[in-house]
């Protein structure tokens, strides 16, 4: 086995560094989707092309993401996760980091979660205090609570 690499060249298309970039951003939290700007990057995206991703590689490697993010957490922390997320990945994979790395938040979703309103769901079990509780399980153990040893005759 040599002791220093061969020196070579690989050739990775932009299209596969958009997939990468896409499933790292896609893998991160708070991340909800991608923002089209304008009706031809719908077009695109429909067609499973761009659409809140792109890359430039002529001159300096640079990666423009546009993002929709989950409404109610902290946008400057997604950014921070989906920056590195991505960092890490190109460093895996084509072991390289862009040159520049821009992140644009241009909406968030909010999803209400799948439970009913509260008129069609079931009336709530009756709340006893806890003061309440605690001297019925003490009535219900004796006046002295549980004991340890042996019954007494």
């Amino acid at each position: 086995m040599p002791e220093h690499p061969a020196r070579g060249r690989s050739l990775v298309r932009r299209r596969a560094i958009e997939d990468i970039v896409r499933s790292a951003v896609l893998g991160s939290y708070g991340v909800v989707g991608f923002v089209d700007d304008d009706g031809f990057a719908r077009l695109l995206r429909a067609l499973g092309l761009g659409g809140g991703v792109r890359v430039r590689t002529a001159g300096a490697f640079t990666v423009d993401l546009r993002l929709t993010v989950a409404f109610g957490l902290p946008v400057a922390e997604v950014a921070r996760q989906v920056d590195s997320a991505v960092r890490y990945a190109l460093r895996r994979a084509i072991d390289r980091e862009p040159d520049r790395l821009t992140i644009h938040v241009g909406g968030m979703r909010y999803e209400p979660s799948s439970v009913p309103p509260a008129d069609d769901a079931e009336p709530p079990a009756e709340r006893v205090p806890i003061g309440s509780a605690a001297a019925a399980m003490g009535d219900a153990l004796g006046s002295d609570g549980p004991r340890s040893g042996p019954p007494a005759a």
